[in-house]
């Protein structure tokens, strides 16, 4: 068996700023993994995030210490040991997934034993903005079934209003990125009733959730920020009812899966959800989002130019990218 790796960072312009409470993107700034074994070449991708400590460089480095146990061979087991979770184990892992499917002539759907939608509802995002333009956006919206709507403690009540107002019909996610208090969480337990709120996401520091703990909402609370991996719903289970997966945090799809199986057993929902990224991070994460109770994979309608075969949206659908495109024929 003879690998060959190779890492190198890519960036996709957004086609508008996509803004959070804590601040501004213009651009995905991405890691992307190939390995070649003899024909085959497995990619992958992930997303260095700053809130995590991560960065490019530091990805980067990562995935160059891991390349002479990939190249004799390491397997995505190995690496779950080899390499630490976050955004480089990622790229490595979903590479790694890819290339075992095309060597052995299966998708990645098959080797991981779930049925490949032939479209998925996923989560269109309205971003921070002054209320009477986040009511602007979710004007055009107002016909998908899934919004998710990005606050923090500034004016959470008129930005809510504003866009149930203009999009009575889909249902909602409001996420304030860890930006409110236990106050505020409290404080607008009735607001987030009225306008028929579906999901509260990650409301509190991850630092200061414990606060969560037998807590009574009103409305199903998430745990963004604070699920990395399987071992963390323990700690969870008694502070939210369910848990956003990312891959970037997980370490890939293999410590996806892991999460989700722990999040069931736990008795917990799950949402599958991304950065803001290209297709070949979302084509792992669909496995994922096709065994959860919602999904947030919109990342790559933010970019003014995605990679060639990836997702396609219509009207809050997420259509599969091109076959061929990541996971095996």
């Amino acid at each position: 068996m003879l690998r060959t790796i190779s890492a190198w960072p890519d960036r996709f312009v957004l086609k508008t700023p996509f803004r959070i409470s804590r601040g501004v993107k213009t651009a995905a700034d991405v890691i992307t993994v190939e390995i070649r074994q003899g024909e085959a070449v497995g990619r992958g991708e992930a997303v260095p995030y700053p809130r995590y400590g991560e960065s490019i460089e530091a990805a980067l480095s990562a995935v160059g210490n891991a390349t002479l146990a990939l190249a004799g061979g390491a397997d995505r087991d190995a690496i779950l040991h080899l390499m630490p979770a976050g955004a480089a184990r990622n790229a490595v892992d979903c590479a790694l997934w890819d290339l075992e499917a095309q060597l052995s002539g299966k998708t990645v759907w098959t080797l991981a034993g779930v049925v490949p939608p032939a479209r998925l509802e996923t989560a269109v995002t309205i971003g921070l903005d002054a209320p009477e333009r986040m009511a602007a956006a979710a004007v055009l919206l107002a016909d998908v079934p899934l919004l998710k709507v990005k606050v923090d403690a500034t004016a959470p009540e008129e930005q809510l209003r504003a866009v149930r107002e203009a999009a009575p019909l889909p249902k909602l996610i409001v996420d304030p990125n860890e930006s409110w208090t236990m106050a505020e969480v409290e404080r607008l337990q009735q607001l987030l009733a009225e306008i028929r709120c579906d999901l509260l996401e990650q409301p509190l520091p991850a630092s200061a959730d414990d606060s969560l703990r037998g807590f009574r909402s009103l409305i199903p609370v998430c745990a963004d920020e604070s699920a990395h991996v399987a071992a963390d719903i323990a700690v969870l289970a008694d502070r939210y009812s369910h848990v956003n997966i990312k891959l970037d945090k997980t370490g890939g799809l293999t410590g996806a899966l892991a999460l989700l199986a722990e999040a069931r057993a736990a008795g917990l929902g799950v949402m599958t959800g991304c950065m803001i990224s290209s297709s070949l991070s979302i084509a792992a994460a669909l496995v994922v989002a096709a065994q959860s109770d919602f999904a947030d994979l919109d990342g790559p309608l933010w970019l003014s130019e995605d990679r060639p075969g990836g997702v396609s949206e219509d009207r809050g659908w997420l259509l599969p990218p091109a076959q061929g495109f990541w996971g095996g024929a």
